[in-house]
């Protein structure tokens, strides 16, 4: 038996330095995370977030769209369809004809937060313009890391001067572009 362990030793501790790291990554404590519609996940260490208001979706939704894996997918295979045979699929949408407007001509607007505009259908400044207060704040709250920046930033004031095309009262105003 000891010429056995003699040969075998190294192999028997890299079993055991095995066992040992496969138990840890099977029996660790997992990270719990609370996730919510109206705001960002909650982990254990970080403080409660102050309860809002009202809830805020997460997106607009229109009757009939449902929320999951499936909604999604079946709206961008829409898009995408629409797209090939030419059809209106999003012509109804304010703003949605004619060139996007570059957003990032406003200050405090950077490509992110561009994206972010974008992906919740903001292309133009004259949809950023004609936002009510209401609107701008339920906006504001999807915008998760970009929050308050609406507001903060005053785009919607910046929005109304682009769109107007009044580049001299903007720049008065907000600096030059």
């Amino acid at each position: 038996m000891s010429e056995l362990w003699a040969v075998y030793w190294p192999v028997v501790l890299i079993a055991i330095a095995i066992g040992l790291i496969t138990g840890f990554l099977i029996f660790r404590p997992k990270q719990r995370v609370t996730l919510t519609r109206d705001s960002a996940p909650v982990r254990p260490h970080m403080a409660a977030p102050a309860p809002a208001a009202a809830p805020v979706p997460a997106r607009r939704m229109r009757d009939g769209e449902g929320e999951g894996l499936a909604s999604e997918a079946a709206a961008a295979v829409s898009d995408v369809t629409g797209q090939i045979i030419g059809a209106p699929v999003h012509s109804n949408l304010p703003g949605s004809q004619g060139v996007p407007d570059d957003l990032q001509r406003m200050k405090g607007v950077g490509p992110k937060l561009a994206e972010a505009l974008h992906e919740r259908g903001f292309l133009r400044f004259e949809q950023l313009a004609h936002l009510t207060p209401e609107e701008v704040e339920r906006l504001d709250a999807q915008l998760g890391a970009f929050n308050g920046r609406l507001q903060r930033d005053r785009i919607v004031d910046q929005a109304d001067y682009l769109a107007r095309g009044d580049q001299d009262g903007f720049e008065q105003r907000f600096g030059k572009l």
